[in-house]
């Protein structure tokens, strides 16, 4: 099989695996709190797998992932909504015995089995934590790469989460997404909604590549210039970046 029917069979995984059969959440009514309510829907969390580990690895897409990401034996890295731990699991290898990988999901169900299989295989340098959707209760200054792979749609309150992860990074830090490009009610993010999220944090995009191996596109943000504070957040429509 080529490794274009992989990727087209990939992107139908992704829709039967990912997609609900209901419809995503509506926009949430404004909370009172500092940040602004994501004015989109947010996907239901409908699974753990976005597709089978076996025909994923058949396409590369951990690997190649990876080496876009520039993730280097030694580095310090975030896996968010690791889910049953694809990228945990590759991560841990390629950083090595020197670096460390923390794995994080927010449904406990699922941080636990995760939890059993990292210690089942013997992952001496993952730690595995329960965390939330408004904040990935991440220690400051301690991570390479932050990695958000086929989730970001996910997250209930995006300029929570986005404020609370800065602070993570190391100076040179990047945050990972991988994510398709379609509406959020189909559970994906079109990229200029993605990068105005980020923006309103004070987080710049340092590249955009499609990844059809992947299911969608590959984005790096850095953070730059001082964090926002939260009552001078402006929020994106998505009317205007969808």
């Amino acid at each position: 099989m080529s490794t274009r029917s992989l990727a087209a069979g990939l992107a139908a995984l992704l829709l039967a695996g990912c997609q609900a059969p209901t419809p995503a959440q509506e926009p949430a009514a404004p909370k009172a709190g500092p940040f602004p309510p994501a004015d989109r829907p947010v996907a239901s969390i409908v699974s753990s797998r976005w597709s089978d580990e076996e025909t994923r690895d058949r396409v590369n897409e951990a690997d190649e992932v990876m080496d876009r990401a520039g993730i280097r034996p030694g580095m310090t890295v975030a896996d968010i909504g690791a889910g049953e731990g694809y990228y945990t699991i590759r991560l841990a290898q390629r950083v090595g015995a020197e670096g460390r990988v923390l794995a994080q999901d927010v449904v406990p169900e699922v941080r636990d089995a995760l939890a059993e299989r990292v210690n089942r295989e013997r992952l001496d340098n993952v730690s595995v934590k329960l965390g939330a959707s408004d904040d990935p209760g991440l220690p400051p200054t301690s991570f390479d790469r932050v990695m958000l792979v086929h989730m970001y749609h996910e997250i209930e309150e995006p300029y929570a989460f986005l404020w609370n992860l800065r602070p993570a990074l190391r100076p040179g830090g990047q945050v990972i997404v991988v994510d398709a490009n379609r509406p959020t009610a189909q559970h994906g993010t079109p990229p200029a909604l993605l990068a105005c999220e980020f923006a309103a944090i004070g987080y710049a995009q340092v590249a955009l590549q499609q990844m059809p191996s992947a299911g969608g596109y590959f984005a790096v943000f850095e953070a730059r210039g001082p964090r926002p504070e939260p009552g001078r957040i402006t929020g994106c429509r998505m009317a205007e970046n969808g």
